[in-house]
């Protein structure tokens, strides 16, 4: 290597002629020692072209030859395009394909076309399976122990995935695939995901190219809260436009794209539609297809659904049908009086389910169209977890459930009738969700529901993966235990490459996931030696060599407003263990007959849970005891103006949740109307705006309780401050709301009780109109009702 000149080496050079010519050979000497240095770094550093040699840079143009340099290839020859379609919400009984009452016919073609998998397992909730699923690593592994909603300062629930855990996507992008995702993300935190960011968290930071589609765990189907790579996306105000075809119009756009602009490169494409995550919005005539399939109620589904699996083939003759949980209400024991309410639910849950399916089968059919079929490799995951019982006892209102507010369905129908009664369910005014024992019927075989990790109820998922060019298409199912976290794995084996150890600078953790290749072709393969471990809300278990130990914890789902849960003591929780290999749905508890393997396995778990992260147990339901620790800003004093629009909640002021003082300084006409701001949206959520020259505010407590508080004079056109003053004690109480007008009283009244929690999952704060949802049925045939005065400022003060 050549020597660095030193300081000391340019001091002692000497030179002859002018002071000017002096000048300019240090000069020219700094310029060569500069080059100099900057070549040896380089060569030591970078993999900078050679530089050419002194004979072809002595060549003329007309003497020379061009000939670009080769390019490295990373990848093997021919390497597939992958695509990863992950449903939403979608347990083991629900698709056609595998004897389950909702017609799949796209899943049926894949199947037929590939090979299927019926011991595949997710986390039992959204945000860490999709973690484990683009990392490859356990959900606590990486900082996903719960949704990101909950997220909370405990280092496996974080809702953070770290870079020292790369996606596959980012490893992929660097070894020259073109990448890309649609749909759901749900793995950025809650409070990072306005047009301010940080964007760290966001998918085009977690390598993928492009991303189009939704940050939040849900959002309206039909006036979704969308997102282009960073920029905020309204859909179209469009009686005939669902979000499912949308996303699936843009993964066939970009497809297309890279075929005509990279046809030489592979691409991965990551579809992650909604469906079937609540709310369950589907058109009518979807949702009609279904009229009287399910009239019988959801025990007799699990019985004929049970019946059907064996006669398919899909699970073993042996297999037990396991029993409704005693918590669960019967179909017996629902009054005559509301099961067209219950039934309804179920009808639209199934075309909400057929459609997106079908909306699959548009994107497979591009691929085909495209030519590229033959040399693609699809995992079609049907679910990132079990069917969802946050319905639990039938609900109009999905985020019902997560604020553990408590109603009845005599509640639910009042609501119901004056928004259009039973033909209203599936659309826009409503944010429905179906009984949880339409759920737990959806998870035939198997016991329990999504949110619950220890029964297969919430993790066994079905999975679907077809390669025309490598795997032969077979019936046969695999039954080899695995999981969600071995897709990554199985990825790099297909590659024939390995898991980098260093990604952007950072040092990655290693993979937990083991690759399921062995079994493209061999449907009785051994199963690969692994060690599974489930954790979700205190329920938990683990998996080797055949067996797996479980308890269920405290939590249930279905229950509304459930008690007692900060009593729980995990160290008193029993123990269950099962024979997997021999009793496939859990069926036959042998912890008594075999306490020693239990004991086994429970330290087993126990090695797990510490080195993923996964303590203390139970920390995704702090914040069902605590509500006044949810994400939120870390500010207490905002000024907005009329640019304030798609404010997430969860980064928005807590109005509604909180005592607050909203002040806004405003020029109006005469009769002046439209909307001044608005948090949430059709589901729940606070808005204040002006009808006729009146103020109204109103409080949507999730659609079965609206209050309103309305100004009985106009306010007179020009300039005016009015104030908004609510007085909360507590999360959930009462609240008392107080009007001013340029410090004079309009109006008062009070809200019986309030949301402690969140209005919405996706949602946001807007100023001068309402996006999205909106918050007051008064003005929704006129929304976004944009406000025809003029807002200087809105100011909020938490208090």
């Amino acid at each position: 290597m050549e020597e660095f000149y030193s300081l000391e080496k340019i001091s002692n050079l000497k030179f002859n002629g002018s002071f000017r010519n002096k000048g300019c050979s240090i000069f020219l000497l700094l310029v060569l020692i500069i080059i100099s240095n900057i070549k040896i770094y380089a060569q030591d550093v970078l993999p900078f072209p050679p530089v050419p040699s002194a004979s072809i840079a002595n060549e003329t143009l007309a003497e020379s030859t061009h000939k670009r340099r080769a390019q490295p290839d990373h990848l093997p020859k021919d390497a597939p395009n992958i695509i990863i379609i992950l449903m939403d919400d979608l347990g083991f009984g629900t698709p056609s394909t595998f004897g389950g009452g909702v017609n799949t016919p796209t899943l049926t073609k894949v199947f037929k076309e590939g090979i299927a998998y019926n011991e595949f397992h997710t986390t039992s909730i959204c945000s860490p399976s999709r973690a484990a699923l683009l990392t490859g690593r356990n959900h606590t592994h990486v900082g996903n122990g719960t949704i990101a909603e909950r997220a909370v300062d405990w280092d496996g629930y974080t809702g953070i995935i770290p870079k020292e855990a790369a996606t596959v996507a980012e490893v992929l992008k660097d070894y020259g695939y073109s990448t890309s995702a649609f749909g759901k993300w749900h793995n950025t935190p809650a409070n990072q995901t306005t047009v301010a960011g940080p964007f760290d968290y966001w998918p085009v930071n977690y390598g993928f190219q492009h991303f189009y589609g939704f940050l939040a765990g849900e959002t309206s189907q039909y006036e979704p809260r969308l997102i282009n790579d960073f920029t905020p996306v309204e859909p179209p105000k469009d009686e005939k436009y669902h979000l499912t075809t949308d996303l699936a119009d843009h993964a066939i756009e970009w497809m297309n794209q890279h075929k005509s602009y990279a046809a030489d490169k592979p691409f991965l494409l990551y579809f992650a539609p909604g469906a079937g995550h609540a709310p369950h919005h589907i058109f009518k005539e979807w949702a009609d297809k279904y009229k009287g399939k399910f009239d019988d109620g959801w025990d007799a589904y699990r019985e004929k659904v049970f019946k059907r699996q064996k006669e398919l083939g899909w699970i073993p003759k042996n297999a037990m049908l396991t029993a409704r949980d005693k918590t669960m209400a019967s179909w017996e024991s629902i009054p005559k009086s509301e099961r067209a309410f219950q039934i309804r639910m179920m009808e639209v849950f199934a075309g909400y389910v057929e459609h997106a399916d079908h909306e699959v089968g548009r994107v497979l059919d591009a691929l085909e169209a495209n030519g590229q079929k033959d040399n693609t490799i699809v995992f079609f995951i049907w679910g990132d977890n079990g069917s969802s019982a946050e319905g639990q006892n039938g609900s109009i209102s999905e985020l019902l459930a997560q604020n553990g507010v408590s109603n009845t369905i005599q509640q639910q129908l009042d609501a119901l009738n004056k928004l259009g009664g039973l033909d209203a369910i599936g659309g826009p005014l409503l944010e429905n969700n179906y009984h949880a024992a339409w759920a737990w019927a959806g998870n035939t075989p198997f016991k329990h529901t999504k949110l619950v990790a220890s029964h297969f109820g919430g993790t066994q998922n079905a999975m679907v993966v077809r390669w025309p060019k490598m795997i032969k298409p077979d019936n046969t199912p695999r039954s080899q235990f695995h999981h969600i976290n071995d897709v990554v794995p199985t990825i790099y084996d297909i590659l024939n490459i390995k898991a980098p150890k260093v990604v952007n600078g950072f040092e990655q953790m290693p993979i937990d996931g083991v690759s399921f290749k062995y079994t493209f072709n061999d449907a009785k393969a051994k199963e690969v030696s692994k060690v599974q471990f489930f954790d979700n809300n205190g329920s938990r278990g683990v998996y080797k060599d055949g067996w797996y130990a479980c308890t269920f914890g405290p939590l249930y789902p279905w229950i509304p407003a459930q008690k007692g849960l900060a009593e729980w003591d995990s160290t008193k929780d029993v123990w269950e263990l099962y024979n997997i290999k021999e009793d496939y749905t859990q069926f036959n508890d042998l912890a008594s007959k075999n306490p020693q393997k239990l004991k086994e396995l429970q330290e087993v778990f126990n090695e797990e849970a510490k080195k993923n992260k996964d303590y203390p147990i139970g920390a995704g339901i702090w914040l069902r005891i605590h509500p006044e620790d949810v994400i939120k800003a870390p500010y207490t004093s905002w000024t907005f103006d009329e640019t304030t629009k798609r404010m997430p909640e969860f980064s928005a002021p807590g109005l509604g949740k909180k005592s607050n003082k909203v002040v806004a300084d405003v020029e109006i006409k005469e009769n002046a109307s439209g909307v001044l701001y608005a948090l949430g949206g059709s589901g729940g959520g606070v808005t204040l705006f002006m009808d006729n020259g009146k103020l109204v505010y109103e409080y949507n407590m999730l659609i079965i309780e609206r209050y309103n508080v309305e100004s009985s004079a106009k306010v007179p056109a020009g300039k005016h401050k009015i104030e908004v003053l609510t007085t909360i004690a507590k999360p959930g109480a009462l609240a008392e709301i107080v009007i001013s007008v340029d410090g004079k009283e309009y109006a008062k009244g009070e809200v019986k009780r309030t949301v402690p929690v969140a209005f919405t999952a996706s949602e946001t704060f807007d100023v001068g109109e309402d996006l999205g949802g909106p918050v007051s049925i008064r003005y929704y045939k006129k929304a976004p009702f944009k406000f025809d005065g003029k807002i200087n400022s809105v100011k909020v003060d938490l208090l």
